[in-house]
């Protein structure tokens, strides 16, 4: 635990005129209060309150920040009262230590409606006075750094609620060193295991690029001097929070982040800042799209800097700050550097702006409202960065994820509104429904009658709601589908047999294949979960049985030893009337393959495997399944006429499988049985000849399997 003596020189260090005495007393009393109180890890309760005050000093704050950091839980868990600490150290400490007791006594993790008046009260004590809150803020960060000690339930509560609450906190009131800290420390309570996949990928890295940090902060060191520019240069890795939340943003893996590492260059003046930018965008080449002027365009909270991003060494994206030291204190410390002292007097710093006027608008503007739903949300859409809050045309509060978009907004206010969503307008002007919505946007959905939702959107969305809602209608509407093409299939089958698929013939196959009914028989024959040929033989067991008797499949292939059987590779897939080469296989008798088949060639070497045979010349029976490979024109009724024209040919369609859709075609696999290459070639030229037909032709899967080693 730090000492009396050690504090105080720590706080003389920034301000020499500090009350020496008047600290000394704070520690004293702090720690005669706490006296026989112990934290959950053993230690002396005062530790605490002196490891938050030592945080403040950080930050070079006034003396009465830092003693309400060392009495800041005497009145909530000590006999000391109210009256007992303005008596001896003062109103204004007595005040902020009654404001931060009060602040601990919010449970901000509760329910929402709770939550949202919990909300109004912090804001109010805030609006105050601020340092009420950064005394609060070192207050989570002292114990999420001690987490540990904490039962596991009680460890994961916390670390919610800090990543809930008071790390977006930090970060609204510009404090990002502690927003990063607090992220970090909740990240690692709540997903240890990502955290370790991203250190142990950090380590990695190093281990193959050596110390990047070094190097580069060594090359931008010696572009500066060259060019007569003072400045200071840093660099780090950034957070491991950081880089997951990077991942998760823009679903990539670890290897394709760019920029992980960050630099800052520290100048004199602002005119150097500019120069230094130029420097740096000499040496490197400058990635577009990635840079961004907050010096002449400043944020709200004050922040001034340069960003852009660079090709480094061996190509690797670094992103680099360049500020002067007054904006840097502003950058790191926030609203802190309001407070800050140096030499004994607080800084002058004309870049440091006032968040008790942000605070101050907003509790004004709530002060009457009793709708405390309504200034939670407000307050989330000013604090919170990832997310974002959009209104509707009659000013409801719709909240999103960052990165949300039109799509997500219609399905948040209704599902109806989702399905018939056909675009949208952003502050009145239409945008496309890709976009990623901001903050504070207003938002117009665009509806028409009829519109369903496209496959595209699962691809735009990305809210679990929008996401779930549009997959259940594409699977409604695939169902649709489905049935219309199983009744296609169905009476190209049953035509093929010379029968008519009735609602009788389609009803006794129902029942003999133990369906629910006709429809669902429909549906699992279009979507290939059963045959064609299975629903005819449920019917029919004699007709299709004397169709495959035209052939026995010992007199199909010429060639083979007695009682040796033949498969047909599923590489080439041969069909009669091809040239053929049979391969032994164990346990597969002959593996039947086309002469021009690319699979042949991994057999050169082992020719004692080769088996002259060929097809029988005889009449074979329609039972050779081939793959058709069809690219057919999206509009009502083609897909029919594809299987009416099959049927036609004597073929029967096996399967279906649709493996792409655009808006305007279709491509699809169609697996055929047929009797032999005359056949083939005969459907083929028929296909071809049909208008909505853009392409067709024999599809050979490269990618089947390899005969098993004799």
């Amino acid at each position: 635990m730090t000492s009396a003596d050690d504090l105080i020189s720590l706080v003389r260090d920034y301000n020499p005129k500090t009350n020496v005495q008047r600290l000394r007393d704070a520690y004293t009393f702090g720690a005669a209060m706490h006296e026989g109180q112990f934290r959950h890890s053993g230690e002396p309760y005062f530790s605490h309150p002196v490891a938050v005050a030592a945080i403040l000093t950080e930050q070079r704050l006034d003396d009465a920040t830092i003693i309400t950091a060392l009495l800041h839980d005497t009145i909530e868990d000590t006999k000391a009262s109210y009256e007992e600490v303005a008596s001896r150290f003062g109103d204004e400490v007595a005040m902020l230590v009654d404001g931060v007791t009060k602040l601990t006594n919010l449970q901000l993790s509760s329910r929402e409606t709770k939550q949202a008046e919990n909300f109004r009260k912090l804001f109010m004590a805030m609006s105050k006075d601020l340092r009420v809150i950064l005394v609060k803020l070192a207050d989570r960060l002292h114990n999420m750094r001690t987490i540990r000690a904490m039962r596991p339930e009680k460890q994961a509560q916390k670390a919610r609620e800090t990543m809930d609450i008071y790390a977006p906190l930090a970060g609204r009131m510009g404090m990002q060193w502690m927003r990063e800290e607090l992220e970090d420390l909740a990240f690692k309570v709540l997903n240890p295991e990502g955290r370790q996949s991203i250190i142990r990928r950090f380590v990695t890295l190093q281990r193959e690029t050596g110390d990047v940090i070094h190097r580069i902060t060594g090359d931008m060191r010696t572009e500066l001097d060259k060019a007569g520019i003072e400045a200071e240069v840093f660099g780090r890795a950034k957070k491991p929070y950081s880089i997951w939340r990077k991942m998760q943003e823009k679903d990539q893996g670890f290897s394709r982040l760019s920029d992980i590492y960050g630099f800052r260059v520290i100048t004199r003046s602002e005119e150097d800042c500019y120069r230094t930018l130029g420097t740096i965008h000499q040496r490197w080449r400058a990635v577009p799209g990635r840079f961004k002027d907050y010096i002449s365009q400043p944020k709200t909270n004050g922040y001034r800097s340069i960003h852009t991003t660079v090709s480094g060494r061996d190509g690797k994206r670094v992103e680099v700050q360049i500020r002067t030291r007054q904006m840097h204190d502003v950058a790191e410390s926030g609203v802190a550097a309001h407070w800050s002292y140096r030499d004994g007097v607080r800084t002058e710093n004309p870049f440091a702006v006032d968040p008790a006027k942000w605070i101050a608008s907003l509790t004004e503007q709530f002060d009457g409202e009793d709708d405390h739903d309504e200034f939670l949300e407000a307050v989330k859409l000013e604090m919170y960065s990832d997310q974002v809050f959009c209104f509707t045309p009659k000013g409801d509060v719709i909240k999103l994820p960052k990165g949300a978009t039109p799509i997500d907004f219609a399905y948040a206010i209704h599902t109806r509104i989702g399905h018939a969503c056909v675009g949208a307008k952003v502050d009145g002007i239409r945008v496309p429904l890709w976009t990623r919505l901001r903050n504070g946007q207003s938002v117009e959905v665009i509806t028409a009658e009829g519109q369903t939702p496209q496959v595209s959107w699962l691809e735009i969305a990305t809210t679990g709601k929008a996401r779930t809602a549009i997959r259940r209608a594409l699977r409604e509407a695939d169902r649709e589908r489905f049935v219309k093409l199983g009744h296609e299939l169905a009476r190209s089958a049953f035509e093929h047999v010379h029968k008519k698929a009735t609602d009788k013939a389609l009803e006794t196959a129902a029942r003999a294949l133990r369906v629910s009914d006709v429809t669902e028989l429909l549906a699992r024959l279009g979507a290939a979960v059963i045959t064609a040929h299975d629903v005819v033989q449920a019917v029919y067991p004699e007709l299709t049985a004397k169709e495959g008797e035209e052939v026995s499949p010992r007199r199909a292939v010429i060639g083979l030893e007695p009682g040796q059987k033949f498969e047909r590779a599923s590489c080439c897939e041969p069909l009669p009337g091809e040239r053929i080469i049979g391969i032994t296989s164990r346990g597969q008798g002959v593996i039947v393959h086309a002469a021009d088949c690319d699979r042949l060639g991994e057999f050169e070497d082992q020719m004692d495997r080769w088996v002259d045979v060929h097809w029988h010349s005889g009449t074979h029976p329609a039972v050779y399944s081939t793959t058709l490979e069809l690219t057919i024109g999206n509009d009502a009724g083609v897909l029919g006429r594809i299987c009416t024209l099959v049927g036609e040919k004597k073929a029967n369609i096996s399967n279906l499988e649709f493996v792409d859709r655009k808006p305007d075609f279709y491509r699809l696999m169609i697996n055929v049985e047929l009797r032999d290459v005359e056949q083939l070639h005969s459907l083929i030229l028929t296909l071809e000849a049909e208008s909505d037909v853009a392409a067709v032709a024999r599809y050979r899967q490269r990618a089947g399997p390899h005969p098993r080693p004799a």
